[in-house]
């Protein structure tokens, strides 16, 4: 079957934001592509609906501060009347942020960062970024995220069946595009007295993981926050690394486990990355260790979970059809180093019985 890329007909782009300037910086970037094409612009969220129902665009690139109808308020019309790909274009702001995420829970697809007047080699790396994800969002399997039900709840505390098992210590988490819906659909569903850490890296810009890490907190039964260098690893809470550092762990004194946040290794694609923080827990816990590589482009956490499985730990992948982009769950299996691929609901449910099975070793 072919993907949207192999099509002879180009991508089609509906372009909105409220700027002259950024309207044609985003189309010059999008058409450097071939196989992408700005069908039209728009400059407000009423000229932005009315052009999507007549044109039905592929993907539409959505700013969030615009005058009058903002850009949440466009996605949630878009969501509800003409469902379909956005990209949020948003500044680094801390309110951007935060209305960027709250963007990510109404249904759209992913953001890139409004940072157009920066230096050539700015522009180039966003100009790579926006267009590998329109090309994710037209091929992508992408759904609105919701909060769980009580019943996916019930579901997720229902072990009855069957799962991996294991005697994890520490749960390693890898994810990047879809993964903001996808953390706050799963991370509701561990309960209070999870008796693991869990470590999370999520491809964030800075500002990002802060504000992201809080929404998380505040639906969770267990204490989310943004990963500080020295932390102490405790059970009950969930770790997401500072967009901008790897994330390690080490033993120190009587062996408790801590987070160090550091700059190196410099030259990576993705900081943090999901390979530096898997490699080190395979490394600290050994076969002790969890691994969740979940919704996102690229190859990241390939290595990370590759270290994890030759340590005897416990692989875990999200299967293709919960996934937003189907990537870095499919490289690792792929390479056969999953032992689970599981739809996203499932995946509290996996790491529920482990660590159940954990407490009676």
């Amino acid at each position: 079957m072919k993907g949207v890329n192999d099509s002879p007909h180009p991508i089609r782009v509906l372009v909105v934001d409220d700027s002259a300037f950024t309207r044609m910086a985003l189309t010059r970037m999008i058409e450097s592509d071939p196989a992408l094409c700005v069908t039209e612009t728009a400059q407000s969220g009423r000229e932005a609906l009315e052009k999507i129902a007549s044109l039905h665009p592929d993907v539409v690139t959505l700013d969030i501060e615009m005058p009058g109808m903002n850009g949440l308020e466009t996605l949630k019309r878009i969501m509800r009347e003409f469902p379909c790909s956005v990209i949020m274009v948003s500044s680094l702001s801390q309110e951007g942020a935060e209305t960027t995420l709250e963007a990510l829970a109404w249904g759209a697809f992913d953001y890139v960062p409004k940072q157009l007047s920066g230096t050539s080699l700015d522009i180039v790396r966003i100009r790579e970024d926006l267009i590998a994800k329109i090309k994710a969002a037209a091929e992508s399997n992408h759904v609105a995220m919701k909060i769980p039900s009580h019943a996916a709840v019930a579901r997720a505390r229902s072990i009855a069946t069957a799962v991996v098992r294991g005697f994890p210590d520490i749960v390693a988490v890898g994810t990047s595009t879809g993964g903001p819906q996808a953390l706050q659909e799963i991370l509701p569903l561990l309960p209070a007295d999870l008796p693991v850490g869990v470590l999370i890296v999520q491809h964030m810009p800075p500002g990002f993981t802060a504000p992201f890490a809080q929404r998380l907190n505040n639906l969770c039964k267990v204490t989310v926050r943004e990963a500080a260098d020295n932390d102490s690893v405790e059970p009950g809470v969930v770790y997401i690394a500072p967009a901008g550092g790897h994330m390690t762990i080490f033993r120190g004194a009587r062996s408790q486990v801590a987070i160090r946040i550091s700059s190196t290794p410099q030259g990576m694609l993705h900081i943090p990355s999901v390979d530096v923080m898997m490699l080190s827990v395979a490394e600290v816990f050994r076969s002790a260790a969890m691994g969740i590589i979940m919704t996102g482009m690229g190859s990241d956490g390939l290595e990370g979970m590759r270290a994890i499985a030759r340590e005897g730990g416990i692989t875990i992948g999200q299967d293709k059809s919960s996934c937003i982009v189907y990537g870095m769950p499919r490289v690792c299996a792929e390479n056969g180093i999953l032992q689970r691929v599981v739809p996203l609901p499932d995946i509290p449910q996996h790491i529920i019985q482990a660590t159940l099975h954990r407490l009676r070793a």
